[in-house]
């Protein structure tokens, strides 16, 4: 029994004049709203003022926008952004004709390291744990991931590759008549999955490890199967044809090796 999705929302809620609210930034903005939630509690437990989480919240959404659009722009579409270089810093195309498009091409690998950097310039400068903190970001990271992946999904965009299976999505947005799979939803629901798992284990285990252990769990775990969705993700760009592996797979080699070296250095409290 065949048992295809019509996928064809408008990535667009609603529109004034040239500025229009779309369900990606909603999502996006939802996201950090459940991560901000988390946390709250968690500062609270360790005796944290909620201003010093405002703050961290200015750096991480920050660090997350412009690692992203940088790891986008440098890693999968290099040859367009490095002759339109404003592009790279405003949420507009002025080529072939201006056009309010938003932040629409943002990279993961990207957001990674700017909420690392993020984090080290707030933990230096409010006398935070960078260790603890690191654990804190991991937990709600999977939060903030299956928000993105659904906007990804409701703009139609980092598609599946074609499946000849009896499910998938049919991306009428592209005009397409086949089924892909959806790599987005795939996502999703996976990043809700370490979700529970990355909080289950501080909340049963957070005293057997050194601070840091939660984070190095979820950075392996995360892109382990980051490489492993890559096989049913379409490429991002032509260039990717002429690589052994995807880009998201390359990228996502040194995180997964990270993640393992921080799990042993932080296995056993002292």
């Amino acid at each position: 029994m065949l048992s295809f999705i019509h996928w064809n929302p408008d990535p667009e809620i609603f529109g004034i004049g040239p500025l229009s609210i779309r369900w990606y930034s909603l999502l996006f903005v939802t996201g950090i709203i459940l991560s901000y939630q988390y946390l709250k509690h968690q500062f609270k437990a360790v005796n944290l003022k909620q201003e010093k989480l405002d703050v961290l919240t200015g750096y991480v959404v920050l660090g997350i926008i412009i690692g992203a659009r940088l790891g986008h722009c440098l890693f999968y579409d290099f040859d367009y952004y490095s002759n339109h270089i404003l592009e790279i810093f405003l949420p507009v195309r002025f080529d072939p004709s201006f056009e309010f498009t938003g932040f629409r091409g943002l990279a993961s690998h990207g957001g990674g390291v700017g909420i690392i950097t993020a984090l080290w310039l707030f933990s230096r400068k409010e006398k935070v744990k960078m260790w603890w903190l690191l654990d804190m970001i991991a937990i709600v990271t999977p939060l903030a991931g299956a928000s993105i992946r659904l906007g990804n999904l409701m703009n139609s965009e980092i598609v599946g590759m074609p499946t000849e299976a009896s499910y998938g999505f049919i991306f009428m947005q592209l005009g397409e008549t086949f089924a892909r799979h959806p790599a987005q939803l795939y996502e999703a629901l996976a990043c809700i999955v370490m979700f529970v798992i990355v909080h289950q284990y501080y909340k049963r285990n957070k005293t057997k490890h050194q601070d840091g252990f939660v984070f190095g769990m979820l950075i392996a775990m995360l892109f382990v199967f980051r490489f492993s969705i890559e096989f049913v993700k379409e490429v991002q760009g032509s260039f990717e044809n002429d690589l052994p592996i995807k880009m998201g797979q390359i990228l996502s080699i040194p995180f997964v090796l990270v993640g393992i070296f921080v799990m042993f250095l932080r296995r056993k409290s002292n």
